[in-house]
């Protein structure tokens, strides 16, 4: 990776486990945020992506239920995903397992993407660490998958609140456990949210172009 070096401030010492709290404490804090949006917002779109607002939450409730079911069976999947059917809504929507009914409003999206988190708190919290299952960035433990889990909130809340016109602000310290599970070797900064926004592709940082392609590292650490 060209010039991270100049993401100064990289934090030293042991590094802090993404919980499945971590995973409660996020969607608790996008929900607040989510219900503060005025109704005629949700069809804009999520920051820089084709997705509108409405459907950049339903990604995020996906992305939640499928590593959920993909952490499930005791057979643990390592070489593919669970074969949910995926369709979409609308041609150039998000391919997803689930979608959010519509008549049900902004709270029914609320309650998805509640739902999904909720299955994948209780499967990080009830799979043994010696647990395993695919991920197309890397084979992947519980606490891989907590930390894609918030990773994906993060990010996507940033682009929703874009669209909505609505402040989003995470943790720092929530974002520097992310950083430090996913992006080994992107430093952590002095400000860990705009450092994971420029690893994600978000913004520039200075001395640092915005990144055009991007992934994260979803391999266990052993």
């Amino acid at each position: 990776m060209s010039r991270t070096d100049e993401v100064s401030g990289s934090t030293s010492g042991p590094r802090v486990p993404v919980t499945p709290e971590d995973i409660e404490d996020v969607v608790r804090q996008a929900v607040a945020v989510l219900r503060q949006a005025p109704p005629e917002k949700w069809a804009e779109k999520a920051g820089s992506l084709e997705w509108d607002c409405w459907e950049t939450v339903e990604h995020v409730a996906d992305d939640l239920f499928c590593y959920a079911t993909q952490l499930a069976p005791r057979s643990g999947p390592v070489d593919g995903y669970v074969p949910f059917l995926m369709t979409r809504q609308r041609e150039g929507g998000p391919k997803e397992t689930l979608h959010a009914e519509r008549d049900a409003g902004v709270e029914g999206l609320v309650q998805v993407l509640e739902a999904s988190a909720g299955l994948l708190v209780a499967m990080v919290r009830t799979r043994p660490p010696e647990a395993r299952a695919h991920h197309s960035y890397g084979v992947s433990d519980p606490e891989g998958f907590a930390a894609m889990g918030v990773i994906e909130t993060l990010v996507h809340l940033h682009d929703i609140a874009g669209g909505l016109g609505v402040e989003w602000r995470p943790d720092a310290g929530l974002c520097e456990r992310v950083l430090r599970r996913l992006f080994r070797d992107v430093p952590v900064g002095d400000d860990p949210w705009r450092t994971l926004l420029w690893a994600t592709g978000r913004l520039e940082l200075p001395g640092l172009g915005r990144r055009e392609s991007w992934r994260w590292n979803a391999t266990t650490l052993d």
